[in-house]
């Protein structure tokens, strides 16, 4: 009976998938989303916290970010976190809200973008590649040891490729959604 399972591993490559995701939701594409500002730091007297957790995030129009703070005296923290940040967002303080209007992508821009999630998309498939290489180790390691027999090791690295080949299928298909996001913004 081996010892390594590649289900084991599969809680790390679903941390992967879900980092990209996040990653790829805080890249503005052609609407605005709350998701390009809820996981941004704000500095509260030295606390880091999330903007989602100060204030409601809407969008009342499709390229325009609302933040309603829940206590007042957020605004000047939330707008300094935004303006600060590398969005490169113009936030507006309204009364008791702040609106952030997007402007339309320029070509450069979504050359940028595009060239941003590429490069994003490969950390992943890195990653995604390095536990590719732990599994692999820990299966020729017990075949080493004469934990399984040959017959094992490769049914288990042909089920744990499978699992790695699907992995690297979902990133590529992340990648190709919010290229075409980008592309018809």
């Amino acid at each position: 009976m081996p010892l390594f399972e590649a289900k084991q591993i599969e809680p790390e490559l679903e941390r992967v998938i879900t980092f990209l995701q996040r990653t790829f939701n805080q890249v503005r594409a052609s609407r605005a989303t709350p998701a390009l500002v809820e996981d941004l730091p704000v500095n509260l007297g030295g606390t880091e916290t999330p903007l989602k957790q100060l204030a409601s995030i809407s969008c009342p129009q499709f390229n325009q970010i609302m933040i309603q703070p829940w206590v007042e005296d957020y605004l000047i923290s939330i707008e300094k976190a935004i303006s600060q940040s590398d969005l490169s967002l113009n936030p507006i303080v309204d009364q008791k809200v702040i609106r952030i209007t997007l402007p339309a992508l320029s070509v450069e821009r979504r050359e940028d973008l595009s060239h941003l999630i590429k490069e994003k998309a490969e950390e992943a498939r890195q990653t995604v590649r390095h536990w590719w290489d732990e599994g692999w180790g820990k299966i020729q390691e017990e075949f080493q040891k004469k934990e399984i027999s040959e017959d094992e090791k490769y049914k288990l690295k042909e089920e744990f490729h499978k699992m790695i080949q699907d992995y690297q299928q979902r990133i590529d298909e992340l990648k190709e959604k919010k290229m075409k996001e980008i592309k018809e913004g």
